[in-house]
C-alpha cells in the first residue's frame, strides 16, 4: 500500500483566543449589544438598575447562566431531539438559575430578597434563550462558552451604566447597600458634597424620578441614541 493512502489528514487546532474567539466577547459589548442593539432583556434592565450594587449582582448572575447554559447545550446538542430541544434548554437554564439563587441566598441574603423575583426571571430571559437557539445549538462548546460570556458582559455593561446614572442622580450615592457605599452629593453632612452648605451646589437636589423604572427607559434610550450617532451602521438595526 502506498504511503499516500496512509496519510492522515491534519486537522488544524482552533486557537483558544483567535480573532473570531475575541469577537465573540467584544462584539456584544458594542456592535451587537443584547440590550441596545438586539433590544432584549429590557424588563430586568428597568427593574434592577435603580442602584449599582444589585445591577452588578444581576450582571454576574446572567453572565454565569448564559455562559454555562451555552456550554452545556453545546455539549449536548447532538443528543437533544429537535422536538424537545426548548424543554431541555429550559431545564438547563432553570438548574443554573437555581444554583445562582441558592448561592446568593447563602452568601448575601439581603440582596437575594431584593433580587429574588428577577433572578428567577432569568429562566425566561430572551438573551439566554436566544443564544442557546442561535449559537449554542450550532457551535462547539468553547466558542459557545465565549459567546455566553460576551453576551452576559454586554448585558451587564448596560445594567451597570444605567445603575450608575440612576443612583447618582436619584440618590446621590454609589454602591448603596454594599461595603463600598459612597455618599457623593446630598443635603446632609454625611455626603461628600453637602448641598445645604455649598454655594456652588446649593441649587442641586436629587431627582426622585431617576429611582422610578421609567427612568431606566430614558437612560437606555439615550445610550441607544449615542451609540447609533457614533456608529451609523447600527441605525437600521432592530
Amino acid at each position: 500500500m502506498s504511503t499516500t493512502t496512509q496519510e492522515v489528514k491534519q486537522v488544524e487546532k482552533e486557537p483558544l483566543f483567535g480573532k473570531k474567539e475575541r469577537r465573540l466577547i467584544t462584539d456584544p459589548l458594542n456592535d451587537n449589544n443584547p440590550i441596545t442593539v438586539q433590544i432584549l432583556g429590557i424588563c430586568s434592565a428597568l427593574a434592577v438598575t435603580s442602584l449599582v450594587y444589585p445591577s452588578v449582582v444581576m450582571a454576574i448572575a446572567v453572565i454565569f447562566v448564559t455562559a454555562f447554559s451555552n456550554l452545556t447545550t453545546s455539549l449536548l446538542r447532538n443528543y437533544i431531539p429537535k422536538s424537545v430541544r426548548m424543554i431541555v434548554q429550559l431545564i438547563i437554564i432553570a438548574t443554573l438559575v437555581t444554583v445562582v439563587e441558592l448561592m446568593l441566598k447563602y452568601f448575601n441574603y439581603p440582596i437575594y430578597k431584593q433580587l429574588s423575583v428577577y433572578i428567577g426571571l432569568i429562566i425566561t430571559n430572551c438573551i439566554v434563550m436566544g443564544r442557546l437557539e442561535a449559537f449554542a445549538m450550532a457551535n462547539k462548546p468553547w466558542r459557545s462558552f465565549l459567546d455566553g460570556i460576551g453576551n452576559g458582559l454586554g448585558y451587564g455593561l448596560i445594567l451597570i451604566i444605567v445603575g450608575v446614572v440612576r443612583e447618582i442622580f436619584g440618590k446621590g450615592t454609589l454602591f448603596a447597600g454594599s461595603p463600598l457605599e459612597m455618599k457623593l452629593i446630598g443635603n446632609t453632612s454625611e455626603f461628600f458634597i453637602n448641598t445645604t452648605d455649598s454655594t456652588l451646589f446649593g441649587w442641586y437636589s436629587n431627582n426622585n424620578l431617576m429611582v422610578l423604572p421609567a427612568a431606566a427607559m430614558f437612560v437606555i434610550g439615550i445610550i441607544i441614541w449615542i451609540q447609533r450617532s457614533r456608529n451609523t451602521k447600527l441605525v437600521d438595526i432592530s
